[in-house]
């Protein structure tokens, strides 16, 4: 019989493109997906999974160029944002626009109410309606307006919900975190990837690999912080990075899989090769760990 998962996708950006990877991993190695709970882009990502789509949408963005980006923004001047209708339309081509409810797999999208500060979480209704919701970054998507309520980004208050998992009971609770700094990055044999070893976490290899390491981080950082919207993101990535910590400290997962942030910038939505197969590599390494029964949270 088939170890079962309920499955907790968190918010990141583009760095979501590595929920594709690991749930690719988790189904290669045997596992069943039973529930997802996801926020931001672990909503769309897993709300495209459950929906039966995923595959459809991994071949639509391994083709995505940065031009191709660029013409996917329909920004409005008046909210200063983008309105991502672009976006959700081509999502519609591939997925329709079915119910929550009627889907195989138990799904919970999360977004959050900034008119009453509170959750909200999507458990029925349509499905890229409340992915839209959870999806809607402050200052990078506009949000949604609805019954008395302004819904934005579900990491705005819980980048990683691992609660509305729990009633599925499962046999194991696997959490994807987005935003962390603990995790040294392994090597992705991609061509446009670049290694990046996170200072502090190893001093392995030798001294002209360190040196061009930390040669190349100082340019990541001072590429990252470059703009408004830059500050803005990464501000965001902060905060969310401190919530996801207490949300795993008060309903610890079986397994959480670490995808670091230092992996790239929040918007780089082309990047779908690198991000999906550095997210297949993680899983891979702490799946191994767990069905060795090894202590996975000390690598």
């Amino acid at each position: 019989m088939k170890v079962t998962v309920s499955l907790v996708l968190g918010s990141g950006g583009a760095r979501g493109y590595a929920h594709i990877g690991v749930i690719e991993e988790l189904e290669r190695r045997g596992y069943r997906i039973k529930a997802i709970a996801g926020s931001s882009m672990g909503a769309l990502i897993g709300g495209l999974y459950a929906a039966g789509s995923l595959a459809d949408y991994r071949d639509w963005v391994l083709g995505l160029k940065r031009i191709d980006i660029l013409r996917l923004m329909d920004v409005t001047f008046t909210r200063g944002a983008i309105r991502g209708e672009r976006v959700f339309a081509r999502l519609r081509e591939l997925v329709g626009d079915p119910l929550i409810e009627t889907l195989p797999i138990a799904f919970t999208a999360v977004a959050t109410d900034l008119a009453h500060q509170k959750e909200v979480w999507f458990q029925s209704g349509p499905l890229l309606e409340a992915v839209r919701a959870s999806v809607a970054v402050p200052g990078f998507f506009t949000p949604v307006v609805k019954d008395n309520r302004v819904l934005v980004d579900g990491g705005v208050l819980n980048p990683l919900p691992i609660i509305p998992t729990v009633a599925a009971h499962a046999d194991i609770i696997v959490a994807v975190d987005l935003n962390t700094s603990r995790y040294r990055m392994p090597v992705v044999d991609m061509p446009q990837n670049v290694y990046l070893d996170h200072p502090g976490l190893s001093d392995e290899g030798p001294p002209e690999r360190k040196a061009k390491d930390a040669e190349q981080a100082a340019r990541n950082q001072k590429e990252r912080f470059a703009g408004r919207m830059d500050i803005i993101l990464s501000s965001v990535e902060a905060m969310q990075s401190s919530l996801g910590e207490y949300k795993i400290a008060g309903y610890p997962p079986d397994l959480t899989i670490n995808v670091p942030k230092e992996a790239g910038s929040f918007y780089e939505f082309h990047r779908a090769a690198e991000m999906i197969e550095l997210g297949r590599e993680i899983a891979r390494e702490r799946l191994a760990l767990l069905e060795q029964g090894r202590p996975v949270e000390e690598y």
